[in-house]
């Protein structure tokens, strides 16, 4: 089991975490919430962002991509450097990084300032995210109460990815576009105040180098394939460059495999992939991220292109679906003893399978209780179920010193499958839309994106059931 963090005292796992663990919890959860808002929070600000800079389509596309590009790209590095380095040092310098980026971008004046800005952003969000998974689970005690923990992490990373539209909104109508960077910045200072206070140092990599090699091959193979999937929306996914760009991302993979097998302290001990737990809750993980990050982009999108909402109206309208996901990671720790881990995973990601269902009966007049309130709330409460006992399961598997890399590994999962099934899902309702852009025809290439993710995860609930450990076990095979 995971090490508990020097910053608590061991608690016996049927009791309640001091104090100290939930300040711990909860300043880990507020640099996580910041990472994950500005995924999503920049989308409604694009317009805006276009007038004022003069941006082209493609910069546009880059005020997005450069973020998600560096995040995925540097995971991995940034979770095994939170265990060699200090979990407590690399939440500093990403939250550091993180906010200066954002004054950078928040003032830039040239389109290129600001997609700079973005990548320095997603690189500080690397470095800083896997090290709040880290330091959740190393501050409360193995049994229910870490899994509550777990559960908070991920309410409030899912509501930060939720929550992007209507705080994008709110801030553009306010104020201007600015300040969708510029927000990240008050917030940012007094988060890292307070972890300076609450946090105490831990590592477990003590007299271990970084893996350079393996450092450099994961993270430029992770970062040309983020290039290449998000390169798909606007070339399509036959386009020679995208097909290379792609194949050249998988090589790099390949020859990192090859390297971790032959290297005596790699960055990622091929051995973590033989736990069934943790790759199979990573899969699910990867499973659901393709499905939720979807669900937000064309559920903004619908709201604003078909139902002629305003981009806080479009915000307002998914702020129930916001509240449901938080609810239900926090239902599942209550859960899990009664129904175990495996079983609740699935579960989750069959009642999200029938909200996605729901959602692809949608029409060009719909209703907001039909149409966006309820299958929104059944898609969110069951992806909160799924992914609570999937981010338990693979955490709770972790040999001590791999615990910051499969943090790394579990975000790398869920932001990786969102950019490809995004990706994926795009294509394909741009392909089902066809070149006249009209309600109707956007409707049905939003209903064919939503049908898609039904099959998704109910393929996604089957390998749960298959592939998952029956027991909830640390290091279960």
């Amino acid at each position: 089991m995971p090490q508990t963090d020097s910053a608590t005292t061991t608690t016996p796992s049927t009791s309640k975490p001091p104090s100290r663990a939930w300040a711990v919890v909860l300043t880990a959860c507020a640099g996580q919430f910041l990472v994950v808002l500005d995924v999503s929070v920049v989308n409604v600000a694009l317009p805006s962002m276009r007038s004022d800079l003069g941006l082209s389509a493609a910069g546009l596309q880059w005020v997005i991509s450069a973020y998600g590009i560096a995040f995925a790209g540097f995971m991995l590095l940034g979770g095994r450097a939170a265990d060699l380095y200090g979990r407590k040092a690399m939440f500093l310098l990403g939250l550091g990084l993180f906010t200066a980026a954002s004054v950078a971008g928040g003032l830039a004046q040239e389109g290129w300032q600001l997609v700079a800005g973005r990548a320095a952003q997603g690189l500080g969000a690397a470095v800083l995210s896997p090290a709040t998974l880290t330091l959740v689970t190393g501050a409360v005690a193995a049994g229910p109460a870490r899994t509550r923990a777990i559960a908070t992490w991920t309410a409030v990373g899912a509501a930060g990815g939720a929550a992007g539209g209507f705080v994008g909104g709110l801030l553009v109508d306010l104020f201007s576009w600015r300040w969708v960077l510029l927000v990240n910045v008050p917030v940012g200072v007094l988060v890292l105040a307070g972890a300076v206070f609450a946090l105490r140092e831990s590592r477990t990599g003590t007299g271990r180098r970084l893996d350079l090699p393996g450092a450099v091959l994961v993270t430029a193979g992770l970062a040309v394939l983020a290039y290449g999937i998000v390169q798909t929306e606007a070339a399509g996914w036959t386009d020679p460059a995208t097909v290379l760009t792609l194949l050249g991302g998988l090589v790099l993979l390949a020859v990192f495999v090859a390297v971790e097998a032959r290297t005596a302290a790699p960055l990622m001990p091929l051995k973590l992939f033989r736990t069934r737990a943790v790759s199979a809750a990573n899969v699910g993980i990867m499973l659901c991220g393709s499905s939720s990050f979807g669900m937000w982009f064309f559920m903004t999108t619908y709201a604003q292109s078909v139902l002629d909402y305003s981009p806080l109206q479009a915000g307002l309208a998914l702020v129930p679906s916001s509240l449901s996901v938080i609810l239900g990671s926090k239902a599942a720790p209550r859960l899990m003893p009664a129904v175990g881990a495996r079983n609740l995973a699935a579960t989750g990601a069959l009642i999200g399978a029938a909200g996605f269902a729901w959602q692809s009966t949608m029409t060009v007049d719909g209703g907001f209780l039909t149409t966006i309130l309820g299958p929104g709330v059944l898609m969110m409460a069951g992806i909160g179920l799924a992914t609570t006992p999937l981010a338990t399961l693979a955490t709770s598997s972790a040999a001590p010193g791999d615990a910051g890399l499969v943090s790394g590994l579990v975000n790398t999962s869920r932001t990786m499958g969102g950019a490809l099934g995004l990706a994926i899902l795009s294509t394909l309702a741009t392909a089902v839309t066809g070149p006249a852009a009209t309600p109707a025809a956007l409707t049905a290439g939003y209903a064919a994106a939503f049908r898609v993710s039904t099959a998704v995860l109910v393929g996604a609930a089957l390998l749960m059931l298959i592939w998952l450990p029956r027991a909830t076990t640390a290091r279960a095979r």
